[in-house]
């Protein structure tokens, strides 16, 4: 007996990857739906990516405006208005929301508004309506972790800190990650005074050392409070603002700021309704082409435990319709994916770090410098900017590139692509550098650190 099914392929969540998915696969003839509870475009486009890069842009303009006083500019009477950036914030991701609604509709998917539920295999719940599909794709992402602590409730996580109400002066931010480096540095060049509390030795696990190591050094002369090994026992309110408990003792706060992490978004998704399986970590198991335990249903995205990047989801979400609708088998190539960490200087980074390429077993040849740019020699800054190569001895393979400085991620995504493709350490010393830049160090390295 046939079985009628309502759709091709059923989405649930409409951010990057979602909506990718529903799009392609909607191209290649599919008949599509995406569920949908909240704003269209998920975290990035919401309360992630795009609105921390308006923040980031935002926070930049004090120090370019101080530092243009060496360059003949005259800066007085400048200030900041952080109710003008929050609404002209809201007004862009509006724009963008309108812009996914009708890149969905263009190729005839449907946009089903409300909460998702698993009912069964193939069968999902909105509201009281049932939809079956031959396939279901679970995009729903991640959502902020919250420690348990007391007075945990006071604090805020990087869903709220785009809209406060007022600007906060004096600002706790508690994590090491992308997210809470990050929003140290937002809130530093905006005026507030930051303290970013981190449990370990050094923030930003997983980057290479010594650039870890350097962006601290560089943040703290901006005028973020990085604590290492500082720990926060508990929070309670107190007039016009939060006393933070530390472990160095006690601090009053405007706001606190939690970053500590981010778990899949699966409550209430139904997955009990089906054979889908959680790794250990609690993300969901899927094989080489996103699909789970249960043969109908994909997953994608942050919530399946992989790289947490925009650009990651999107291209598995490409795979994934290329594969399933496309006549085509595809899957993702997740080797020397370049990224950037935005903060005050930024990093960027592409293949492995030092650490990586040794537990690899490989004889590494290291390639540093660490140089004050030409801007800074008049600006007044103190700013400086790292560079880093990690080479295979034997090959001479380029094996990781790394940066901290102005426009550290728009370098490193052109060396990217010299990786992707193989490149040696021979082929940077071949290639001529353009001067004066800071990009040129990467081609100018000739002597390997001892």
């Amino acid at each position: 007996m046939t079985q009628h099914f309502d759709y091709d392929l059923l989405v649930i969540g409409a951010g990057s990857g979602g909506v990718r998915a529903a799009r392609k696969s909607a191209e290649f003839g599919a008949k599509v739906a995406v569920v949908e509870e909240a704003a269209l475009g998920g975290t990035c486009v919401n309360v992630g990516c795009i609105p921390k890069k308006l923040y980031v842009y935002a926070s930049e303009y004090a120090a370019a405006w101080r530092e243009s006083a060496g360059f003949g500019w005259k800066t007085e009477g400048i200030s900041f208005h952080w109710n003008t950036l929050r609404d002209n914030k809201t007004n862009e991701i509006a724009r963008l929301n309108a812009i996914y609604t009708r890149l969905l509709e263009a190729p005839g998917v449907d946009i089903i508004e409300g909460h998702g539920t698993l009912a069964g295999p193939q069968e999902i719940v909105v509201g009281e309506t049932h939809y079956r599909a031959e396939k279901i794709l679970l995009a729903t992402g991640t959502w902020p972790a919250m420690p348990e602590i007391p007075g945990i409730e006071l604090a805020l996580s990087s869903n709220e800190i785009f809209d406060l109400e007022r600007f906060p002066e004096r600002l706790l931010i508690v994590g090491g990650g992308y997210i809470a480096t990050e929003f140290a540095s937002i809130f530093s060049g905006l005026g507030a005074s930051v303290v970013q509390s981190y449990r370990g030795e050094l923030f930003l696990r997983g980057f290479d050392h010594d650039i870890r190591r350097f962006l601290a050094e560089e943040m703290r002369k901006a005028g973020v409070d990085v604590r290492f090994n500082h720990h926060v026992m508990a929070l309670e309110p107190q007039s016009g603002g939060i006393l933070a408990h530390l472990s160095d003792g006690n601090e009053p706060f405007d706001a606190v700021l939690y970053a500590t992490g981010r778990r899949p978004n699966i409550a209430n998704l139904g997955l009990e309704h089906t054979a889908v399986a959680l790794t250990e970590h609690g993300y969901l198991s899927v094989d080489d082409n996103f699909q789970t335990d249960e043969p109908s249903i994909y997953a994608l995205g942050d919530m399946t435990g992989g790289w947490e990047l925009t650009p990651v989801a999107i291209g598995e979400a490409m795979a994934f319709a290329q594969t399933q609708f496309g006549g085509q088998a595809q899957t993702m190539d997740y080797h020397a994916i370049p990224t950037a960490v935005f903060s005050q200087p930024p990093i960027g980074t592409v293949g492995l770090t030092e650490e990586e390429a040794v537990a690899a077993g490989h004889q590494v040849t290291i390639f540093e410098s660490t140089f004050r740019p030409l801007k800074h020699t008049v600006s007044g800054s103190e700013e400086r900017t790292m560079t880093k190569l990690v080479v295979d001895a034997e090959s001479d393979r380029v094996l990781g590139a790394h940066m901290v400085g102005a426009d550290a991620g728009e370098i490193c995504q052109g060396l990217g692509i010299a990786l992707k493709m193989g490149a040696t350490k021979a082929d940077f010393d071949r290639t001529v550098g353009i001067h004066p830049t800071a990009a040129e160090e990467f081609v100018t390295m000739r002597t390997p650190r001892d």
